[in-house]
């Protein structure tokens, strides 16, 4: 009997997948539940057990928590990769990442296809179906949802038929919770001049009721990767689980997104993202210290690129491991402690120290005074500076 893989969220979309691909192709239907930070143990155990009850033959739930972190929110950090300025890329690694634990579990059941339960209208197919394509070409890639373009009361009415009843959501809002941080569609989301209620956030506290006085961290870095909060050493997926609560309890990390899909429409999204916006700051101010002007010019640029790539659905281009690459070189000499300050909402960088630091007071003082040159070398060298400007001004 043929074996089909779901990419399974025990949502709705995912869960009229398992009978209808079982009916419709006569498959064995395998689920996989890819855990990337979004799920709780008791999450889970109701997700396994729904997952048999519609008719799955087996069923997968993989902690994928720490792929996400060193395949790609390490890389996120470094390079700074905030999608339109503000957004750091959270779904976008998570479902490059439920894609590669889909394909590995397809080899291990030799399944011949593999699905997904996105819609026609959004980004995951796009990740999906690129990622599939990538790893798996030899799989057929199956979207029913996206297919049959069926509505939501029919797929809960055929579910009803299975004997399997999920509620009705009763947020107006689609959540996505991660490791990265949570996002939220829906709603207010969809008018570009409104803003959202304050219960639509659920991970972190309202600004203006935040403690008053805030709170100081120390974020440590060890060639460009965060290694130890308030001098405690930890692994990557604790370290942002413990920044994220902090970051949340002072209102850090709320942010809006507006900017354009893969599929070259508009789209808008809220999120709520502390643990990766702090992280973002406190790199940023550290590079400041201990890079070149030249290394933070191009290795933001590849930032910019590995972050447009990634949220493309471009993960496994080539070019990937090129931008990974030339952004990983240049954390060699990122190592230092950063001092932040949380504080009703806002992100304040208070200070920053590595043995590796360019700032040598012993070359002089901004402004003040300076110990490599003297007068004359600063009088000829403004000179010269500008002198392509000064004869095309002449020339015109």
């Amino acid at each position: 009997m043929k074996t089909i893989v779901l990419a399974y969220s025990g949502g709705l979309d995912t869960s009229f997948c398992v009978p209808y691909l079982r009916e419709r192709h006569g498959a064995r239907i395998v689920t996989v539940t890819v855990d990337t930070g979004g799920f709780t143990k008791a999450q889970l155990k109701v997700l396994a057990t729904r997952a048999r009850k519609l008719g799955a033959a087996r069923h997968y739930a993989i902690d994928a928590k720490r792929e996400v972190w060193d395949g790609y929110l390490t890389t996120i950090i470094q390079g700074h990769c905030l999608r339109g300025g503000v957004y750091p890329l959270c779904v976008s690694a998570e479902r490059t990442t439920q894609a590669e634990v889909a394909v590995r579990i397809a080899r291990r059941e030799g399944a011949k296809a593999i699905a997904h339960g996105s819609t026609g209208a959004g980004n995951d197919q796009v990740r999906f179906d690129a990622a599939f394509a990538a790893l798996a070409p030899d799989l057929e890639v199956l979207a029913p949802i996206r297919d049959l373009g069926i509505s939501r009361e029919e797929e809960r009415r055929r579910l009803a038929e299975h004997g399997v009843t999920l509620p009705p959501k009763i947020s107006r809002y689609s959540i996505n919770a991660g490791l990265c941080g949570v996002t939220i569609g829906g709603g207010e989301t969809h008018d570009a001049w409104a803003y959202p209620p304050e219960e639509a956030w659920t991970a972190t506290a309202d600004p203006a009721s935040a403690p008053r006085k805030g709170e100081v961290l120390v974020l440590s870095f060890q060639r460009g990767v965060p290694v130890a909060l308030n001098g405690r050493r930890m692994d990557g997926v604790r370290l942002v689980t413990a920044l994220a609560a902090l970051g949340g309890r002072h209102g850090v990390g709320r942010g809006i997104h507006l900017g354009d899909t893969i599929l070259g429409i508009k789209g808008r999204i809220a999120f709520e993202a502390p643990a990766t916006l702090i992280a973002i700051a406190a790199h940023r101010e550290l590079e400041k210290l201990v890079l070149t002007a030249h290394q933070q010019q191009w290795k933001n640029q590849a930032g910019e690129a590995y972050g447009q790539f990634l949220h493309a659905g471009l993960a496994f281009d080539p070019v990937m491991r090129d931008l990974k690459a030339l952004i990983a070189s240049s954390q060699e000499a990122v190592t230092g402690d950063v001092r932040v300050r949380l504080r009703q909402g806002q992100i304040t960088v208070e200070g920053v120290k590595s043995r590796r630091s360019i700032l040598a007071s012993r070359a002089g003082r901004y402004g003040e005074s300076n110990r490599l040159w003297d007068g004359r070398d600063a009088a000829g060298f403004c000179r010269i500076y500008g002198l392509q400007a000064r004869l095309a001004r002449a020339a015109r």
